[in-house]
């Protein structure tokens, strides 16, 4: 089976507040931490959305995504999945905007943690994973945006919700979910067994 993956918030841990804090004091601007756990930069301050590009692609804000922790367990994961004979397609929204190559940056992040993977797609934004998904034959999606997960499910995909603080209050819409990789990697194995339309694994372990 194809299985998507997204990446920030997923498969890493992005730092945005502390960064953008830093960024704040450093230029001495005026704006106020609102929502200290938002996965989206312009919503952690109250500043505009200008102001966050700017912090991304000038004031340094790229780091908080290219210097990214990989979460514990999730590279394990995705070679268990592989090994399984399971595809693993890295589903990412980033974007030209902030991102300029998204692909490369994607690719350089991935490839420094030595995280396994068949495919890489970037630039589908959250509202369009769960189609994407469907039209390319992907089963499963792991992403931490319940909106991308619910969307799968309305697509027919299988949608497991990489919880954390963002989302953990909505973390009940979705059937599947988990709070670290052991988690996730449970649920993503338990789908794959109830699944009917499952392929037999090309190299059973």
């Amino acid at each position: 089976m194809r299985i998507a993956v997204d990446i920030d918030d997923t498969l890493n841990i992005v730092k945005r507040a502390e960064l953008a804090g830093e960024y704040i004091r450093r230029n001495g601007l005026p704006y106020r931490l609102v929502r200290p756990d938002s996965c989206e930069i312009a919503k952690i301050y109250d500043w505009s959305y200008e102001e966050a590009t700017k912090f991304v692609r000038e004031g340094g804000g790229i780091v908080a995504f290219t210097d990214a922790e990989l979460r514990k367990g999730a590279r394990e994961a995705l070679e268990g999945w592989r090994r399984l004979g399971h595809e693993i397609v890295i589903l990412t929204g980033r974007f030209k905007e902030w991102f300029t190559s998204p692909e490369r940056v994607s690719r350089d992040w991935l490839e420094k943690r030595h995280v396994p993977y068949d495919e890489l797609v970037a630039q589908i934004p959250f509202e369009g994973k769960g189609k994407y998904c469907a039209d390319h034959g992907i089963g499963i999606l792991v992403d931490d945006n319940v909106s991308a997960c619910l969307g799968a499910q309305a697509c027919g995909v299988t949608a497991v919700l990489a919880i954390a603080r963002h989302n953990a209050a909505r973390a009940g819409e979705i059937y599947y979910g988990g709070a670290n990789w052991r988690q996730i990697d449970a649920a993503v194995k338990h789908i794959l067994s109830v699944r009917k339309d499952a392929p037999v694994p090309r190299n059973p372990v």
